[in-house]
């Protein structure tokens, strides 16, 4: 392999392809530190140009290549095996804002932009995107695209395939695609977009996108409301959707299991009531009209669902930083979980209407296989996605619950297939579920992805093991 590095090194400059171990290390390992691969080099090409160059040289030289963002990934899509052939193709130098059209409400940007980048630019031209998420400080545009991330707008924006309106991809024979199209409508035969988008870099690269912008809201009201179980919280949504209509753009259901944690390892961060309660919803509305408009929907809903009975006590944010302090206790979850120690991760969906029945089937499921688990859930109610996890009983280590995360993933599995569900709403499958989703998708739907993958990548160098 020293002449294919040595042809790379001539492609993208020496300093860009790194092949010492120490300086790999990073590239390697995914973000929840449970597995580290081995790589041939860690390659960062600087622009779309290099990249169709590098893809060419893999092909040449028969080398696997797995795509990289910012490795915030929870699925081991964006890290190499431990065969140590393939070749790691970080596109973080890839980060150029391209263009801006307010009136067209677009943005064009490169795969390597963070998230968090992006929605600033945004704001500094007076537009909303609205993607958002727990790593929007470091996961990129690219990555967000291969995963079609969706995170806690979804239900008033959707998720990545809904943000997006053209790609630009290098495709598995180092060719590009130049789908820079800023269009709503383009009927124009099969959509390469949405092919591309969810794929995970098994079919070709992504290295720009046209993402959808939206104006500024005039007024962002942000509300935690107690309730006793999901069904109240399915009540709530049903009153808040008849309430607000468009102006409800988040909707998110915490157990107190779950807030216990975020107060136990982040004593800072304040619990706003004075007596706990089994379920939690944090609500969102985004009012294009007014501030007083904002609140005189949330006034009217709050008051309804208290009449009804469907909440027993709210709180609601009077300023940007108590709105801020709230959503804090949603986005750290997941960090107080880790905190706590080893836990098994689900990132499922079920229709709406199923979630309560969801959650008490498979609590009862779990609290008789495996007694004195804990269970922390939370998630996007509004749009069916739950991040139901398991953690150990309480002064156990996690190595044993680990040692039987096959037996605990099927019993989650299944109870989600059993409601017509999906074992990933939004991380996506990559190496750690491509073999465990054969057991949901019939062999109809797993032939049309395999054949795909064999027209678009025949020579299998596309991110090799993971999706398909």
């Amino acid at each position: 392999m020293t002449e294919f590095l040595e042809q790379c090194r001539t492609v993208i400059g020496a300093q860009y392809v790194i092949a010492d171990a120490t300086d790999m290390a990073a590239y390697l390992t995914d973000w929840r530190r449970r597995f580290t691969g081995k790589a041939l080099a860690v390659l960062k090409p600087g622009n779309t140009d290099e990249v169709a160059a590098l893809v060419r040289l893999c092909n040449a030289h028969r080398v696997p290549l797995v795509p990289q963002g910012g490795n915030t990934g929870l699925v081991l899509g964006s890290v190499p095996d431990d065969s140590g052939t393939a070749v790691v193709l970080s596109l973080t130098r890839l980060n150029a804002i391209r263009a801006t059209d307010l009136i067209n409400n677009t943005m064009t940007v490169e795969a390597g932009c963070i998230l968090q980048h992006v929605q600033e630019a945004a704001s500094a031209a007076d537009r909303l995107f609205p993607l958002s998420l727990a790593a929007e400080g470091s996961c990129t545009i690219g990555g967000n695209l291969a995963t079609n991330a969706g995170g806690t707008a979804v239900l008033r924006y959707g998720n990545m395939r809904d943000l997006c309106l053209g790609l630009e991809v290098v495709t598995a024979q180092g060719e590009v695609w130049s789908g820079l199209r800023g269009l709503r409508k383009d009927n124009t035969g099969f959509d390469l977009r949405d092919l591309f988008i969810g794929a995970e870099g098994t079919l070709g690269i992504i290295t720009a996108a046209v993402l959808k912008l939206y104006p500024q809201p005039k007024a962002r009201l942000t509300a935690l409301a107690a309730m006793n179980t999901p069904e109240d919280a399915l009540r709530l949504l049903t009153l808040a959707q008849a309430h607000c209509g468009a102006t409800l753009t988040g909707f998110e259901l915490m157990s107190d299991f779950c807030l216990q944690l975020v107060a136990t390892h982040y004593p800072q961060m304040k619990l706003p009531f004075a007596q706990s309660s089994p379920q939690y919803v944090l609500l969102e509305l985004s009012d294009n009209e007014s501030v007083e408009h904002a609140e005189a929907l949330l006034e009217r809903l709050m008051a309804d669902a208290l009449e009804q009975e469907v909440i027993h006590d709210a709180v609601v944010a009077s300023s940007i930083a108590q709105s801020k302090a709230l959503w804090q206790l949603r986005e750290h979850i997941p960090l107080a979980q880790a905190d706590e120690g080893k836990n098994i991760k689900h990132d499922v969906s079920v229709p709406i209407s199923d979630i309560g029945a969801f959650i008490t089937r498979t609590d009862a499921l779990l609290a008789t296989a495996f007694p004195g688990c804990r269970l922390v859930t939370f998630g996007h109610l509004g749009d069916g996605n739950l991040h139901y996890n398991v953690s150990p009983p309480t002064g156990e280590a996690g190595d044993a619950l680990i040692a039987r995360q096959d037996d605990i993933n099927r019993v989650v599995h299944d109870s989600v297939d059993h409601f017509g569900g999906s074992i990933s709403a939004e991380h996506g499958l990559g190496a750690m579920k491509r073999d465990e989703i054969r057991r949901y998708k019939s062999p109809v739907e797993m032939r049309l992805m395999e054949s795909i993958k064999t027209a678009l990548d025949p020579l299998n160098l596309m991110n090799p093991g993971k999706v398909v």
